[in-house]
This record gives C-alpha cells, sequence and structure tokens, in this order.
C-alpha cells in the first residue's frame, strides 16, 4: 500500500484538515473539511483517489461545514460522533476501515462533548482536532468541561506511543505537527502535576503566554 497523508489548510481561523488514503486500491477519507471542501476533492483527484467517508474530529461548525458540499462532490458518508447524527455514528473504541487503513476512534470530551480522536497506528498517526495542538490544547467553556478535558489528554498520554505523529485542527503552534513524545517534554498543559494545576494554567494561561512570548 503506498499512503497519501496530505495536510490541508482549509481557511477560517487557521483550520487544518486532512486527506488521507491508499493509492493501491485508490481510495481515501478527507478530515474536517471545513471552509474549503473543494480543495480535498480536487486533491484527491491529483492523487488519483476516491474520498469515500468524511470524518469529524467534533461538531463546532469551523470543522463540519463542508460536510455537505464534499457529500455532494463525492457521494462520501459522514463518519463522526452520534451526537452529531452522522450517517456512520463512531463509538469510542470502535475501528473504521477505509480500504486498508485502520483508524482507531477514541472519545476525548472536553473542548466539546462530541470531540473524537483518530489514531492510526500502523501509521504512527493521531488526528487530533481540538483537543491537542502544538505546545497548546483545545479551550473550554467551564471548569466541568476542562476537568473532562484533563482526563481526556491524560487517557491520550497513556494511550498513544511517544513516535506517533500529532496533526491538529488548527495551526495555532511554532510549527503544524508535532509527536506525541513532544509534547509531553514540552506542552505546559500535560507537564501539571494534577488536575487542579491544570485549571490553575488555564485560569493563568493568557499571562502564561505573555510571559514565554506565545502567539
Amino acid at each position: 500500500m503506498e499512503f497519501v497523508f496530505e495536510q490541508i489548510r482549509t481557511g477560517g481561523d487557521r483550520n487544518l484538515g486532512y486527506l488521507v488514503g491508499a493509492r493501491g486500491p485508490g481510495v481515501a477519507f478527507a478530515v474536517d473539511p471545513s471552509f474549503s471542501p473543494e480543495r480535498f476533492e480536487e486533491r484527491a483527484r491529483a492523487q488519483r483517489l476516491t474520498i469515500t467517508r468524511i470524518l469529524n474530529t467534533h461538531g463546532h461548525g469551523d470543522h463540519t461545514n463542508g460536510n455537505a458540499a464534499l457529500k455532494h462532490l463525492t457521494g462520501a458518508l459522514v463518519a463522526a460522533h452520534p451526537l452529531l447524527r452522522p450517517d456512520l455514528p463512531l463509538a469510542d473504541g470502535a475501528t473504521l476501515a477505509v480500504g486498508p487503513i485502520a483508524i482507531h476512534v477514541m472519545q476525548v470530551p472536553g473542548h466539546s462533548p462530541d470531540h473524537l480522536l483518530f489514531h492510526l497506528p500502523a501509521q504512527k498517526v493521531a488526528l487530533t482536532g481540538d483537543l491537542l495542538f502544538v505546545g497548546k490544547i483545545g479551550g473550554t467553556g467551564d471548569d466541568d468541561a476542562a476537568r473532562t478535558e484533563y482526563a481526556s489528554l491524560q487517557r491520550v498520554m497513556r494511550s498513544l506511543p511517544d513516535e506517533t505523529t500529532v496533526w491538529p485542527g488548527h495551526d495555532y503552534g511554532c510549527r503544524p505537527s508535532s509527536t506525541i513524545g513532544l509534547e509531553r517534554a514540552n506542552n505546559p498543559f500535560l507537564a501539571v502535576a494534577d488536575v487542579a494545576a491544570f485549571l490553575a494554567l488555564k485560569r493563568e494561561w493568557p499571562d502564561f503566554k505573555a510571559r514565554h512570548g506565545l502567539a
């Protein structure tokens, strides 16, 4: 199998989407087409691939609003958390196959209650959406959601090997991708001792960014 992986800048607030496929069978899936669904179809044709699935990491409009257009262009089915009522509901622990590519599904709520992470173990890839950015994490509306996000992040750190590459839903960091090992070593939200320290860092994050010269 010749693995195809493209990170696609989709507009919005530095949104990132992904085209992932296998050139042998000629099938692919799109992740979070958001503001540029036509771009995914164009890149798939250039790669001699047919998009058969559209995956959403979560239901926020800046990630899902390209679904209908891309579905119209390709006939692909939408796969997402059951709360979004997609064509293919994805349960925690499920494995979705697109051709020879196995996608392991993790429910990782916090940033939103319907958030999923997609892990491709054979390719050492994690599509983390708005849970985990490069050096940062997703925003939360209140302390209860932040506690849930902390538990999701801890689960991801326990579950994924350090060499797993991290591909987020926005280009908010110093580079557009990372690894679990780099995030474990450098992401301040993963260095905290406990959930209380996590909540404290969330509250002081604007000052922390200013002190450390972060955008």
